[in-house]
């Protein structure tokens, strides 16, 4: 690319305006839903019986009566044709990242040398789509690569433009899970057991408890023309050199600000497309750094709602360039400001309407309520914390990339170490409860005056927020704030709700071994005063709350004193990507997901072979591009740079060499140029060197057998060449005449509207 042609891709972006998008003449509530096949049409397209049976799976979990598949699928055919629909596909979630899906008509040879439109119950619920290439760790060989998937009712079948899709599961022929939604079915099966169990020590009438996820989409725009004068930004998804822009997120103008045109008109197609599709938006603002955006969506069930981020993604992409944008989902495309996270908002619901990290309502005039609800409350965060403290390792895996291992630490991001922040209100009654266990039950909000007579007192929470923590408490729920936007989130959701169905289960079998204990003990006797229950709870959380108590922290996690006294702690303070992954394969953690059925050592194994495998790939694929950058762009243009500064230096020395005074003037007017020329020679030697350095260590790196210690090769060899190569690179930018520089700069990628 020419520096002409950046120049002119920048005009263009410049004169860009708004598409104008024509909203729906329904209030979207009546058009949400539209493309999938809900309860509602369920209703309308099935028999009676059908719809009955298919309803109890999905809220009750019985098993799927294959018999009614037909009746099924010939319902959903009827409906997606009456929609256009022509195909349909089985949409999965293999270890990509991404989603995965292959069309098959709904045509059939009819018998007569014709065709007919079917669709019959054995497609609906199982498939082999092969799917031989995705990645699976070496459980599928080339000579034995069938793998299945199978319909997951509880997730509702949807219309992408004209193909019926149908969420699944997706396994390999032995039966081992090869995507995230398998294992995580299963993680949210044994918290439900589990946290079920748990209620039963606090009311008579549980008998679900079902898991809820909040995530909050955060993401960049960038104008397509730009983009596409990037190469790094195509191929790799992030600015691999660039120096900062002097005005970038310092100013703190962009947060929360006004939404640009273009923007809004983008934000405005998405939405009406995503609640068609039943994705619940809720919320969208300007994020803290240039060009950065969020979008937040209701509570849903966590199932549901990775389903639905997942495809929100695509959505994203796709509707992005109808604006001319292109979304970045890198958690740091751009060096020196924010980079871009998935909240994920969690928290767990009984089916008698308690939501089980909300404190509860105290009531004067029943105290015995009131302590059963704080108990009940305090029992839920501490068992929770016991999860984050025991597999504080496999959490961190869990959302662990070669992504967004670059954005962990900085800015607003939490720093790569877990812990959990829980306000001053929560953290004095476990204080409370370990020193005296005195249970302080109160309300769940507090009023905060404000000395002006028109605004009302505020509503406050019981909890401040820690922007640094990566696991906060605020105020109903836990928001896990390390997960990194372009992730599947259903990776930190498997871990977390089976470390914490396996903490629940241990609080149940030690309170109920205390109980027969206590039982037979005169002063706990039953009906006088507190009750054996009661006092069995209560001590084994002051055990808890004593064992967990290392990994809560209110303070600043971006300290280095936080770094050391975590470490003393006993809590994970490992910076590299690939040793961190190693957490899967502790034993703890094996006998964590074997215990709770939820994953094998052999799927474990064959996970983080994939992880180590993507990994490798993704430095990989950025050390060519960036060695290809360095030499093709980089260095022609400085070198051309310098050729123009050298006929300079010549002009004058030849324009003052007929006097020794003159002369003198000369070698002191380019004096300036001429440093600027042995700057650039320099810097370019450096970078020449390094891009063989960096080359080499790849081929060093490339013949180790094991894809682990490949993996470590590349994180400890090859990325510092990298950020060797880009600290070089960025100085150039500054020195080289702009008029000269092909690259779209930072200042014209983060504030083109």
């Amino acid at each position: 690319m020419s520096a002409n042609l950046r120049f002119q891709v920048v005009e263009e972006a410049f004169k860009k305006r708004p598409l104008e998008i024509e909203a729906p003449k329904e209030r979207p509530s009546e058009y949400f839903g539209k493309y999938v096949f809900n309860r509602e049409k369920m209703y309308k397209y099935l028999p009676k019986d059908v719809y009955e049976k298919l309803i109890d799976v999905i809220d009750n979990g019985a098993r799927l009566d294959r018999s009614i598949a037909d009746a099924v699928a010939a319902g959903m055919k009827q409906w997606a044709q009456e929609m256009g629909v022509t195909h349909y596909t089985h949409w999965f979630q293999p270890l990509t990242e991404g989603t995965a899906e292959k069309h098959d008509a709904f045509v059939e040879h009819d018998g007569k040398g014709g065709m007919m439109e079917a669709f019959s119950g054995k497609l609906l619920v199982q498939q082999e789509p092969d799917a031989s290439s995705f990645p699976n760790g070496g459980i599928r060989n080339t000579f034995e690569a069938r793998g299945y998937s199978a319909w997951d009712p509880t997730s509702p079948v949807f219309i992408i433009d004209d193909t019926l899709c149908i969420p699944t599961i997706f396994i390999a022929y032995t039966g081992e899970a090869l995507d995230y939604k398998a294992p995580l079915l299963r993680a949210l099966h044994a918290v439900d057991k589990a946290a079920t169990d748990v209620c039963s020590l606090f009311y008579d009438n549980v008998t679900k408890v079902q898991v809820n996820l909040g995530w909050e989409q955060e993401y960049f725009l960038v104008d397509e023309g730009l983009y596409s004068a990037r190469p790094d930004l195509m191929l790799t998804g992030r600015t691999l050199m660039g120096h900062e822009s002097a005005k970038n997120q310092q100013m703190d103008d962009h947060y929360f600000g006004t939404i640009p045109d273009r923007v809004q008109a983008f934000m405005k197609d998405l939405e009406i497309q995503a609640l068609e599709l039943a994705i619940p938006c809720k919320t969208r603002h300007n994020e803290v750094a240039p060009n950065q955006f969020e979008l937040a969506p209701i509570f849903e069930e966590c199932n549901l709602a990775v389903d639905h981020n997942m495809l929100l993604m695509s959505l994203m992409k796709k509707v992005a360039r109808k604006h001319g944008f292109r979304v970045l989902l890198h958690e740091k495309p751009f060096d020196g400001i924010n980079g871009s996270g998935k909240h994920n908002n969690w928290s767990l619901t009984a089916d008698n309407g308690t939501l089980l990290y909300a404190p509860g309502k105290t009531d004067a005039n029943n105290p015995e309520a009131a302590a059963n609800e704080t108990l009940r409350f305090v029992t839920f965060i501490v068992e929770t914390l016991m999860a984050v403290y025991k597999h504080n390792g496999l959490l961190k895996a869990s959302i662990m990339s070669a992504t967004n291992a670059h954005r962990l630490g900085g800015n607003e991001a939490p720093p790569a170490i877990i812990s959990s922040f829980l306000g001053k209100y929560v953290s004095e009654l476990l204080d409370s409860i370990e020193q005296t266990s005195h249970l302080a039950p109160r309300t769940s909000h507090l009023a905060r005056e404000i000395d002006i007579p028109q605004i009302p007192d505020i509503i406050v929470d019981n909890t401040d927020r820690n922007r640094t923590s990566p696991f906060a408490f605020t105020g109903n729920r836990f928001e896990f704030r390390a997960p990194g936007s372009s992730i599947n989130c259903a990776s930190a959701m498997i871990a977390l709700n089976t470390a914490v169905a396996e903490a629940l289960t241990s609080f149940k079998r030690r309170v109920d071994e205390r109980m027969a204990e206590y039982a037979v003990r005169p002063e706990f006797a039953l009906g006088e005063g507190h009750t054996a229950k009661y006092h069995a709870i209560i001590d084994v959380l002051r055990d808890d709350i004593k064992t967990s108590r290392p990994v809560r922290f209110d303070g600043n996690g971006y300290s280095d004193e936080w770094v050391q006294e975590a470490a003393r702690r006993g809590l994970d303070v490992e910076k590299s990507c690939p040793v961190i992954f190693e957490h899967y394969l502790d034993d703890a953690s094996v006998r964590l997901f074997e215990g709770t059925n939820v994953m094998t050592r052999k799927e474990l194994e064959a996970r983080n072979e994939v992880k180590w495998e993507m990994y490798v790939k993704t430095v990989q694929i950025e050390a060519r591009v960036l060695g290809d950058l360095a030499m093709n762009h980089i260095i022609p243009v400085s070198t051309h740079y310098q050729s123009q500064l050298i006929k300079n230096v010549q002009g004058m020395k030849d324009i003052f060499s007929c006097q020794q005074p003159t002369a003198d003037k000369a070698l002191r007017l380019s004096a300036r140029n001429m440093k600027l020329i042995e700057e650039i020679a320099e810097r370019t030697e450096r970078i020449e060197q390094l891009v063989e350095e960096l080359t080499e260590a790849r081929r060093v790196a490339n013949r180790i057998q094991g894809i682990h210690q490949r993996a470590i090769a590349y994180h400890d060899t090859v990325c510092p060449h990298m950020q060797a190569i880009r600290n070089e690179a960025d100085h150039l930018e500054m020195i080289v005449e702009d008029g000269l520089w092909t690259l779209p700069k930072y200042r014209e990628l983060l504030f083109i509207r």
